[in-house]
């Protein structure tokens, strides 16, 4: 096992609102995060203002969370799109953020693909390249290291911020376990899943497979709870004490 000993940041999904309805306690989560990755495009623009305006007010570094152009679905089911519709729809919701960004003062901090596109940009190649076309020269993209993600931002020269979940299980081959209906954890077995991720840099796999990623001693890693998993606010929570704690053996602030 590679040595690990990167400052590790929080970061969540909020904005995920349409009109009247939205997926969780965003404002109870403020408090406790590094990074917002914020619902833009074809979400609620009243949102958005009101997140990008709290991320202001927190200190957050605020970035986009981008989707596939599928409102009924909320962006989790999969759809069929060309290269450039892909490229066109990244600059279009990215281009949504930042102009509430703008009106705030506030800089663009990463992109985050949301949902089934994040899925995709993990196991296509194609879709990943043609989804980093469409992020801001010099903006980092937030994905799941050792993926087709990562090489495609490798390969078109884009930053990669690695990133580990607090709130999913992994399959052996380091893909992520998608619920379509989030399941609770154990409060026991959140601690010690998360715990294995910031100190080791490694996660152990539903058929118990231990998966090992190797990160450059530079490298921004990122851990990643939802506001829509159940017991969403004890979830970020326990993984800021635990993220605290190991920063602060490894002489972070």
């Amino acid at each position: 096992m590679a040595p690990f000993n990167n400052k590790v940041l929080i970061n969540v999904d909020l904005g995920e609102a349409y009109g009247n309805f939205k997926c969780g306690p965003d404002e109870e989560l403020f408090p406790y995060i590094d990074q917002a990755n914020i619902a833009c495009g074809f979400h609620d623009a009243l949102t958005m203002a009101a997140t990008v305006r709290a991320c202001k007010t927190y200190g957050i570094a605020a970035g986009a969370h981008p989707g596939l152009p599928d409102l009924q679905g909320f962006g989790r089911r999969e759809l069929v799109l060309s290269p450039d519709e892909h490229t066109a729809n990244i600059v279009y919701q990215v281009g949504a953020l930042k102009g509430f960004l703008d009106r705030e003062g506030l800089l663009l901090s990463h992109v985050k693909p949301h949902g089934m596109l994040y899925g995709l940009c993990c196991r296509d190649i194609n879709v990943a390249r043609a989804v980093m076309a469409g992020v801001p020269k010099g903006i980092p993209v937030v994905g799941l290291p050792g993926t087709c993600m990562e090489r495609a931002a490798e390969e078109l020269g884009v930053p990669f911020w690695a990133e580990m979940f607090a709130d999913v299980r992994y399959y052996a081959d380091g893909q992520l376990v998608i619920e379509r209906v989030r399941l609770p954890w154990d409060q026991e077995k959140l601690k010690k899943h998360v715990r294995q991720e910031v100190e080791e840099g490694s996660v152990t796999a539903i058929d118990g497979t231990l998966v090992d990623w190797h990160f450059d001693q530079d490298a921004t890693v990122t851990v990643c709870c939802h506001s829509d998993s159940p017991g969403c606010v004890e979830i970020v929570k326990t993984t800021r004490e635990i993220v605290d704690e190991v920063n602060k053996k490894r002489g972070f602030k």
